[in-house]
């Protein structure tokens, strides 16, 4: 081989080394956002230190509920709005808070085999979600009983 061979071999080479490098780098900047999870894998100890973790200033009473559907624990009201509690039928469950226009739904979220139907979110004197199943449909309407939202049981 002369040297001139040898010298556009090592000069690839070279090159190759250098673009490998380069890829491998952005990758590294790049990738961890493309492919990786979000904040990182968590061993299975982190998980149950996490979930054993109290819940951060829930307030806790119960709720009076119709009919089919069961109350759950409020949280703590933020400063634009009243008190907030969650409530659950067999069709799906959904948080309403009280504030001064009268009683909103925050959220809501069907069981699995349901769909929500039908919605009045308000706010209102009331509000009321409709979950549909094959055979079932759940409604749940809340009111307002002094600042706390309260399941009832239809008109």
């Amino acid at each position: 081989m002369g040297r001139r061979s040898i010298l556009v071999a090592t000069g690839w080479v070279a090159t190759a080394a250098i673009a490998t490098v380069i890829g491998l780098g952005a990758i590294r900047l790049v990738g961890e956002s493309l492919t990786g999870t979000p904040g990182g894998v968590r061993s299975e100890a982190e998980i149950e230190r996490a979930l054993a973790a109290p819940e951060p200033a829930p307030t806790t009473s119960t709720t009076s509920a119709a009919p089919g559907t069961t109350g759950t624990t409020g949280t703590a009201p933020s400063a634009s709005s009243g008190v907030r509690r969650g409530f659950a039928t067999d069709g799906g469950t959904a948080v309403a808070e009280c504030g001064v226009g009268g009683v909103r739904l925050v959220s809501w979220a069907p069981a699995q085999g349901y769909r929500v139907r039908d919605v009045d979110r308000g706010p209102d004197d009331d509000v009321e979600v409709t979950f549909q199943g094959a055979t079932r449909e759940y409604e749940l309407k809340v009111r307002c009983i002094g600042s706390e939202p309260v399941a009832v049981a239809d008109d």
